[in-house]
């Protein structure tokens, strides 16, 4: 994933309340020397601040977003809102090869797209699909949010994923089947 892409889905979880660095860090996936490095560049950008504050425990940082990296965010979420608009227009037209150079042209902001939830991913889907393609082909597995993982590999198959690509965990976890926790 570009770098760009990488920091804004950064600025997005701590916008959405994730201010300790662990939480920053499994909402976005991201190594703890690349989300070091990514907090860096924002914090010289001015779109976050990192807070130290005494608790009972010792020491804690919160890293919260400044007015200037919320309207980045909000910026970005626009533009992004944009650009699925235009795909689902080509998509619905059934201009194989237009969607796909569109593809091409701003698979960067696929990923982002999925983590702020602008697509509908069922459509999403569709149009790998139309295409021949893999998901994967556009998006690396571990940039999907969970639950994606069936809507990925069915994608080429018209979307046989069982349901799954809605986005949401749907408890079949990886390989069918039900995941019931009953308390044993």
């Amino acid at each position: 994933m570009e770098e760009e892409s990488r920091e804004m889905i950064v600025l997005g979880a701590i916008k959405n309340g994730n201010k300790k660095f662990g939480k920053i860090l499994r909402a976005t996936k991201t190594a703890p020397e690349e989300l070091e490095s990514i907090l860096d560049r924002l914090k010289e950008r001015g779109f976050v601040r990192v807070e130290e504050k005494k608790g009972w425990l010792g020491k804690k940082v919160e890293i919260t977003t400044t007015e200037k990296g919320d309207r980045e965010v909000d910026e970005r979420v626009h533009e992004l809102q944009e650009k699925w608009g235009q795909m689902s227009a080509l998509y619905k037209s059934g201009d194989k090869g237009k969607l796909k150079q569109y593809m091409d042209d701003n698979r960067s902001f696929l990923p982002m797209m999925m983590f702020f939830g602008i697509m509908d991913i069922m459509m999403f889907s569709m149009m790998f699909s139309m295409m021949g393609s893999m998901m994967t082909d556009y998006v690396p597995a571990q940039d999907m949010p969970a639950g994606m993982e069936g809507a990925a590999d069915g994608a080429a198959d018209g979307g046989a994923d069982g349901g799954a690509g809605d986005g949401m965990d749907s408890g079949m976890g990886d390989g069918g089947g039900f995941d019931i926790d009953i308390g044993f």
